[in-house]
């Protein structure tokens, strides 16, 4: 008990240490669905514009929230973590629990854990019942070695969901593997 205080004091308390640097004030905005035309079509550090139709270099307020989340998830879930993290924090909606998601995510698979533990704690605090979110971070107590973290988050996901939902499983599985090595 002691142990995940102390990490979740520390992950909060070096948010600020992580935070990426917000890019120049712009207009103008897209609508629907860029997050996979982002990875598929844009080189490194540009977005897909829905509403011009082309990458560009993203900037404050270009997108909404929800565009951003797309790109960022996209981006996120190709492995492309450094630029997820560009993306996501652009959102205006810094207490989305969508994009805290994915920037602990982010954050967690470049290595930097600690940092990611603060945004799902973060985001939970926001929406205790985002499933996913408890996933991820059972997820991110198995890789600091803490399995009674991950087992607790495996219990709040039955809890809201039962044994049957994909969270529950896909954490479940981690765990039983952990367990085994």
């Amino acid at each position: 008990m002691r142990r995940r205080l102390l990490i979740q004091v520390l992950a909060v308390a070096a948010l600020p240490l992580f935070a990426v640097p917000v890019f120049s004030a712009g207009e103008g905005g897209g609508g629907g669905g860029g997050g996979n035309e982002t990875v598929t079509k844009c080189k490194k550090g540009y977005v897909y514009d829905t509403r011009l139709k082309k990458c560009v270099a993203p900037k404050q307020g270009m997108l909404d929230d929800d565009n951003i989340y797309e790109a960022g998830h996209a981006l996120a879930m190709a492995g492309r973590y450094d630029e997820a993290i560009a993306v996501l924090s652009l959102a205006a909606d810094k207490k989305d629990p969508r994009i805290l998601n994915y920037l602990g995510y982010s954050h967690r698979h470049s290595g930097r854990v600690t940092v990611g533990l603060g945004y799902y704690e973060e985001a939970l605090r926001i929406d205790p019942d985002y499933t996913l979110v408890r996933e991820y971070l059972g997820e991110a107590h198995l890789q600091i070695g803490d399995l009674a973290g991950a087992q607790e988050q495996l219990r709040e996901i039955e809890k809201r969901t039962g044994k049957g939902s994909r969270e529950y499983g896909m954490l479940s599985e981690q765990i039983d593997h952990f367990m085994k090595s």
